[in-house]
């Protein structure tokens, strides 16, 4: 799971192209908060145990507290500067070695579909070629049988049955298993605990050169906000002149939508 910040808008680092996370609070990302809501059901039904795990800075604590006050066993924090500003790949080859340490027996990795700081929902795909796993993506509904994994998904408009062996990794939407609500004292519990194991690069054996920016192949050429620019038209008189006046601007793209020639009848 990742922590994101609560606002949209954040100073960039010109260097680097990356957030300046420490301007803004955080909070579990929604999607991943998803995954984890179904992580707790499959738990609950096949009594199952979790591992939660989180790469970033010291102050992404606070999202594994919040899963354990939900009802995670047990948390990893992968934090070290030297991981820091990883892109995609790097981050899915950091947490790959991580889960190959210390989950080494795991049967199935839930992931959010995508952040909502980033959106490129990469991470759980390239986490998946990273283990050698099957990995199904944008999954809404997962049901386990014996050592069979069965999972629906739309896809195109189609509504996907699939079935995959374990171990493998799916990545969940929003759409359904909305998160449970956690009380004020689970969260206190979850702050005493003291349960959470913080990893660095150097208890997993990391070349430096291989992770972080300076191992991240993704190169950030430009950092920009865009501008929306719009211009309207106001358009008077009776319907049928303002029908008329808008066939007569507008009719070749509206044609071109609905692939029919338009013609003003007099």
């Amino acid at each position: 799971m990742k922590q994101v910040p609560m606002v949209t808008e954040l100073p960039w680092d010109a260097k680097t192209g990356t957030l300046k996370r420490e301007l803004s609070e955080g909070m579990m990302n929604p999607a991943c908060k998803h995954a984890l809501e179904a992580a707790l059901r499959l738990k609950h039904e096949h009594k199952g145990h979790i591992t939660a795990i989180t790469m970033g800075p010291p102050m992404a604590e606070e999202i594994l507290r919040e899963a354990i006050a939900m009802g995670v066993d047990r948390c990893l924090m992968l934090s070290d500067k030297k991981m820091a500003g990883a892109d995609t790949l790097v981050t899915s080859y950091t947490l790959a070695r991580a889960i190959e340490i210390f989950c080494a027996d795991f049967d199935l990795i839930l992931c959010g579909c995508h952040t909502s700081d980033s959106e490129t929902a990469q991470v759980g795909p390239q986490l998946a070629e990273e283990l050698d796993i099957p990995g199904i993506a944008y999954v809404e509904d997962v049901q386990i049988n014996s050592r069979i994994i069965t999972i629906k998904r739309l896809s195109d408009n189609f509504l996907e049955t699939l079935e995959m062996d374990m171990p493998g990794l799916i990545t969940l939407t929003t759409r359904n298993y909305a998160p449970r609500y956690t009380p004020i004292a689970g969260l206190q519990d979850a702050f005493d605990e003291p349960n959470i194991l913080v990893v660095s690069a150097d208890d997993l054996g990391l070349d430096e050169a291989f992770i972080g920016i300076s191992g991240s192949p993704t190169m950030i050429l430009d950092v920009y906000s865009p501008t929306a620019q719009k211009k309207n038209i106001v358009m008077q008189g009776t319907p049928k002149k303002i029908v008329e006046e808008l066939l007569e601007r507008f009719d070749d793209r509206i044609g071109s939508v609905i692939r029919k020639d338009l013609k003003v009848e007099k």
